[in-house]
């Protein structure tokens, strides 16, 4: 008896180790990490959404659903784009011109994925002392350099017929954790380029303070996005696919909270004004000069404009006579687009910026 018991031991211990050596082979990626990515991310109305979706769970699960995990994490503006080209980070909220004028001039391949708004009166230049646009030149103007404030400068100034004054003017670099404090606390600065909840901080505490030109005059020039490395948006295994889309999938829940009405408004509202400590009535005046992509059609119907390319050609302009692609560029078309019917802006074998409507047409349609 003591006999048949022992051989009947011996049977289950083999069936599983049988059973152990099916499951390690038939699940290759049992115990195995999933691919993380990380995402870059600074404070401003369109991108604080990236912190609601975090803090809320709505990442999380579709992060769950296509098996990867996404990381965000929140920078001052310029340091998440040194974060991107240093490759410390995989994607990063950015607008069209440092998308052209930080990776993609240092030879980083990369690809906007979400069109998420464009500023409509978020970015400003402000002035004190009833200074007008003719009336720059010559006095400290300060600023984030080779951003989007630095454009919005010029465009201010050429759209009034100043644009032979351009040379004059002096910019004084200022990062955004630091232009409110230095331009309230130093009555000799009398210009800021800058944008909100910044701008709204500045006009809430100077009532001398006014605005000289803001974005709505040049509405969807300034367009703000999340941009992958292509390197890892095209990695072998598929992850980087599967992290678009689900970061895309988030994204897409998430301005349906906050273009929507109830408690999930509600929420999405509050949660993404505490990614900047804002209240919820200073964010939703922010959101009011935001002009968000709520709907995936109309962010991919907008990749695919010729409206489109009229405004990056503008931006590249911009870059080009700036030096912003890089000192040894001869050309404007050494740094190209490639826009989503195919159709490119530069020389076709110098790629470096991709306008891709893939994962927003897939999440009109309803297939992530």
């Amino acid at each position: 008896m003591h006999r048949i018991l022992s051989d009947r031991w011996t049977l289950f211990r083999r069936a599983l180790l049988l059973v152990a050596l099916q499951v390690a082979f038939f699940s290759p990626s049992l115990g195995a990490e999933e691919p993380t990515f990380v995402v870059g991310w600074s404070v401003y109305a369109g991108w604080n959404p990236y912190f609601y979706m975090a803090r809320s769970g709505i990442l999380k699960r579709w992060a769950d659903k296509y098996g990867v995990v996404i990381k965000v994490q929140r920078f001052d503006y310029a340091a998440s784009l040194d974060a991107f080209v240093a490759k410390n980070i995989d994607a990063c909220t950015m607008t069209n011109m440092e998308a052209l004028d930080m990776p993609a001039a240092a030879g980083v391949d990369s690809t906007a994925v979400i069109i998420g708004d464009y500023s409509n009166g978020n970015d400003a230049v402000l002035a004190r002392n009833n200074l007008s646009l003719a009336q720059l030149a010559g006095r400290p103007i300060l600023l984030v350099q080779k951003t989007v404030s630095e454009y919005l400068l010029e465009r201010a100034m050429d759209i009034n017929g100043l644009d032979s004054q351009l040379g004059r003017l002096k910019l004084m670099n200022t990062s955004d954790s630091d232009i409110v404090g230095a331009f309230l606390g130093n009555k000799s600065n009398q210009i800021a380029v800058t944008w909100k909840p910044l701008v709204s901080e500045i006009l809430s505490q100077d009532s001398g303070v006014h605005e000289l030109f803001d974005s709505s005059r040049i509405p969807g020039e300034i367009l703000d996005l999340l941009v992958v490395r292509s390197e890892v948006l095209n990695r072998p295994d598929g992850s980087g696919v599967r992290f678009a889309k689900a970061v895309t999938g988030a994204w897409y829940e998430t301005m349906a909270q906050l273009a929507g009405s109830g408690p999930d408004n509600a929420l999405a509202i509050r949660g993404s004004a505490a990614a900047s400590d804002d209240s919820v009535e200073s964010y939703k005046e922010q959101l009011r000069t935001t002009y968000l992509f709520t709907q995936p059609n109309a962010a991919a119907q907008f990749a695919g404009s010729s409206d489109l390319k009229q405004k990056m050609d503008l931006v590249r302009q911009f870059c080009f006579r700036h030096e912003l692609l890089g000192q040894n560029i001869r050309s404007v078309d050494d740094v190209a687009i490639l826009y989503p019917d195919g159709t490119v802006q530069g020389r076709k074998d110098r790629v470096r910026l991709r306008m891709d409507a893939t994962y927003m047409q897939l999440a009109a349609q309803r297939k992530l």
